[in-house]
């Protein structure tokens, strides 16, 4: 990424590679995150079927038009 820049490998060389210790603490806590939630998965209901809208059921928004009022 910063590959040619001294101000860059200097920040590196004083205060450690942040962004790459940042992205393996990500990946460790998402992995982590991924054990703990998968004996949840298994009790999960099963997902609901959407049902086909039928036209001319229920109700509909409109939109108004800036500084109409509804009567």
């Amino acid at each position: 990424m910063f590959q040619d820049s001294p101000i860059y490998d200097r920040l590196v060389a004083e205060r450690g590679d942040v962004p790459t210790q940042t992205r393996r603490e990500a990946e460790r806590v998402s992995r982590e995150l991924e054990y703990a939630m998968r004996p949840l998965q298994s009790f999960a209901p099963a997902p609901i079927p959407e049902r086909p809208a039928s036209p001319g059921t229920g109700w509909q928004r409109t939109a108004l038009l800036p500084g109409s009022m509804p009567h």
